[in-house]
């Protein structure tokens, strides 16, 4: 297990939820930390709260555009791990679903972070590593897109580590529903429904909080011997 200890970490989608805590933590271990996001005001706010913990940079764009992260990956010089909450989720069959949102669903979680890997890979430090987001929960049928590009996630760190090998690994973490920022949209009422429901499903009858999420890609950060994995921390909802 490697320590973070000066380690320069970069969480792509880390102004709110899973992507701060991550960087949170990595700042409570003495990292150094880099977070983007897309909406400036987040940014902003985030970077306000985590600069209380430790030495926190970053700068605000989408980096769904390729030539914004290149240069900024340029700018910011060699790192040591970084970690992508880039994706999103999707309600809904194959054959309810407008084949657009469909489309978008995999771009947004599979072709995107695609993108990621082959600009950040040129960047990594020996024993660095990237981590991926996916996701557990759902079924092909009521979650159709989101369940493609999750299971796309798995395919694309299972050959990256390959590819990476042997200086470099390639993992993903996979949380269930959990409630985040991702969910800032959905009216309270409907979020306190969605997570009873949920809460029913899991053997341990609870959701993940934020900081249980975020440790495992702190684990997966600190031990260079796993590589090619997902990461599932749902409480057991797999399973049933």
């Amino acid at each position: 297990m490697q320590t973070l200890q000066n380690k320069r970490i970069l969480v792509l989608g880390g102004t709110s939820g899973f992507g701060e805590e991550v960087a949170r933590q990595a700042l409570q271990q003495d990292a150094q930390v880099m977070i983007v996001g897309k909406d400036p005001q987040r940014f902003q706010d985030a970077l306000g709260r985590l600069m209380a913990v430790g030495r926190v940079a970053g700068q605000p764009f989408d980096v769904r555009d390729e030539a914004a992260l290149a240069t900024y990956l340029t700018q910011v010089g060699p790192v040591d791990h970084v970690v992508s909450m880039v994706g999103g989720a999707l309600s809904g069959g194959f054959l309810t679903t407008p084949l657009a949102e469909i489309r978008n669903a995999v771009e947004a979680k599979f072709f995107t972070n695609v993108m990621i890997a082959q600009q950040v890979a040129q960047h990594l430090n020996p024993n660095g590593s990237l981590i991926f987001t996916a996701g557990a929960g759902g079924r092909p049928d009521n979650a159709s897109g989101a369940i493609v590009g999750n299971q796309a996630i798995q395919t694309l760190v299972q050959g990256l580590a390959i590819e990476m090998a042997p200086q470099q690994r390639a993992n993903a973490v996979a949380p269930t529903w959990t409630p985040t920022g991702l969910w800032r949209g959905v009216p309270a009422e409907q979020l306190q429904r969605n997570q009873v429901a949920t809460e029913k499903q899991i053997p341990l009858r609870r959701v993940a909080t934020v900081t249980e999420v975020a440790s495992a890609y702190l684990y997966l950060m600190q031990n260079n011997y796993v590589t090619g994995q997902v990461l599932t921390v749902d409480g057991g909802f797999s399973l049933v």
